[in-house]
């Protein structure tokens, strides 16, 4: 009887022993759990102003006449002036390229009851610039009313604006993502400071999208290139 109560005695001392080790490791496992769980989300921007690298420029022109071998001498005559314009303005063969003549006949569609017979038909081209010579390209813009005073009768067309592009960014996405994630740590180390915390390692990264817009609306070969990253960062006492 007093053996057995000693070893029922024992076992019970090896229980609480074993699930009072139990508490305490589950108590710290916890603990450091609860700790691994405190992070703090920022986020840090990159700004760029860059410069165009490419630009297009689209020139409509239009010519009426009253027979169409009249419109295609005057199509071609607007056509030399443009194209002659622009090799002044250093423009090289290879950066001009022209679209196929759209041609109306007012007469034969009906609504041309007004308009002279000198004035039958209208044909409308479009010149394009396709160059990396940007600047040049921006003082030819601001010369284009010498096509005017030669002759050719410029169209306003909103659907072919000029256009410039900035091509070169995965030579700056490196550095941008870089500056961004030291920003964000910027962050974390002042909400850390705040807290009484410091700043570990990083729990999780979100690189946002690279935009690439106008700097402004007067000028357009400057753009502004952005990025934003999202990042958590662990936090320790």
């Amino acid at each position: 009887m007093n053996h057995s109560r000693s070893s029922a005695l024992i076992l019970g001392l090896c229980i609480a022993i074993g699930l009072s080790l139990a508490g305490y490791f589950l108590a710290g496992g916890l603990m450091q759990i609860k700790a691994a769980q405190r992070f703090v989300t920022v986020k840090g921007l990159a700004e760029r102003e860059v410069k165009a690298d490419l630009a297009i420029w689209p020139i409509t022109f239009t010519a009426t006449a009253g027979q169409l071998p009249e419109l295609q001498q005057s199509i071609a005559s607007s056509d030399r002036t443009i194209v002659n314009f622009l090799k002044e303005q250093g423009f090289a063969d290879d950066e001009i390229g022209r679209s196929v003549p759209q041609i109306t006949d007012y007469q034969a569609q009906g609504y041309g009851g007004d308009r002279p017979p000198s004035a039958r038909y209208s044909g409308r081209v479009t010149v394009t610039v396709h160059t990396r010579k940007v600047m040049e390209l921006k003082k030819a813009m601001a010369q284009s009313g010498k096509l005017v005073a030669a002759g050719v009768a410029l169209s306003q067309d909103y659907g072919a604006m000029p256009q410039f592009s900035f091509t070169g960014l995965n030579s700056i996405k490196p550095e941008m993502i870089a500056e961004a994630t030291q920003n964000a740590r910027k962050a974390a180390g002042q909400f850390a400071k705040d807290s009484g915390s410091s700043v570990g390692s990083i729990r999780r990264a979100t690189q946002g999208l690279f935009s690439i817009n106008n700097r402004d609306a007067n000028t357009p070969e400057i753009k502004k290139v952005r990025v934003v990253t999202t990042i958590d960062y662990f936090l320790q006492d």
